[in-house]
């Protein structure tokens, strides 16, 4: 019995709930952040830069928690790519998604990614779709689908670039996470997750340097205070949350708990950036969240 009571007390760890919280309004609030600092400084070079600067600091923690950042030499090209993928294509895609997207609308799209996971994972793990998971996938591209379509038909033209470049954000996590639970990365999380950060924002950075060519002086103290928040909030208490939610929490607890991100992410949107929050983001935002949570639990 004190077994059961001791795995029932961790099923449910208000400590894990506590990091869960502080990874989701983290991920969330970023997203109104992330469309201000647009205004001083392009996509490319402020989320490269903030993530190299994050896999550091991320890298230094690791090292003060003793764990190992050797990498094994034959795991270094599927590290790569899993990087390339995961973090790369995602603070790329969804940096660009911003220029084309209010920051409410860039959130409701990334729900999307437990959906592309879904049908990633049925040609590449042979993992198939049963009817109620088909189903709750179908709810959630309904959710998109009200999102992008209630628009006029020259504003969803002027959005097309927006909406494919998260898409293209969502899907390259997706397939990012099916290669790891396909070619298992076996390091400890924090250390992996410095890899994965360092790797994957590198290209992201030196592009943007090169392309972009931002200028420092054009930050001003909001912009710099934006870059701040990315670097230690987003890439590094995050992330340590995240993985200190996981070690105390049921994987599946954690993966429906983030589904407050987006829900954060709208909220704060219209909070910080007066963005409209009318039936038709409200209607999307909960059709969405409701076929990925039937995804999730079945």
């Amino acid at each position: 019995m004190s077994g059961l009571q001791t795995r029932a007390a961790k099923t449910i760890s208000p400590l894990g709930l506590t990091f869960l919280a502080v990874t989701s309004v983290g991920w969330g609030l970023n997203f109104p952040i992330m469309k201000n600092l647009l205004s001083e400084w392009p996509p490319l070079s402020s989320r490269g830069l903030c993530g190299i600067v994050g896999a550091v600091a991320l890298a230094l923690f690791a090292v003060a928690r003793r764990q190992n950042l050797a990498v094994p030499r034959p795991m270094w090209s599927r590290l790569l790519l899993v990087s390339l993928l995961t973090i790369g294509g995602w603070v790329a895609f969804m940096g660009l998604a911003l220029l084309w997207l209010p920051a409410s609308e860039a959130a409701v799209l990334a729900i999307s990614i437990p959906v592309w996971v879904a049908l990633l994972a049925w040609p590449i793990l042979g993992e198939r779709l049963s009817l109620l998971r088909a189903i709750s996938l179908a709810v959630a591209l309904a959710g998109i689908a009200v999102l992008i379509g209630g628009n006029e038909i020259e504003a969803s033209f002027v959005k097309l670039p927006g909406y494919l470049c998260v898409l293209a954000g969502a899907i390259c996590v997706a397939l990012g996470t099916v290669l790891t639970k396909h070619f298992p990365l076996a390091m400890p999380p924090l250390s992996l997750a410095a890899w994965q950060i360092g790797l994957g924002c590198l290209p992201i950075a030196i592009i943007g340097l090169v392309v972009e060519q931002p200028q420092l002086s054009a930050l001003s103290w909001i912009g710099w205070a934006s870059m701040l928040y990315m670097t230690l909030i987003q890439f590094c208490l995050c992330y340590v949350c995240w993985f200190a939610a996981l070690e105390r929490l049921p994987a599946a607890t954690a993966s429906i708990g983030t589904l407050l991100v987006p829900v954060i992410g709208v909220l704060s949107a219209g909070a910080m950036l007066h963005e409209p929050l009318g039936v038709r983001e409200i209607t999307a935002l909960v059709v969405t969240l409701g076929g990925v949570t039937m995804a999730l639990r079945s």
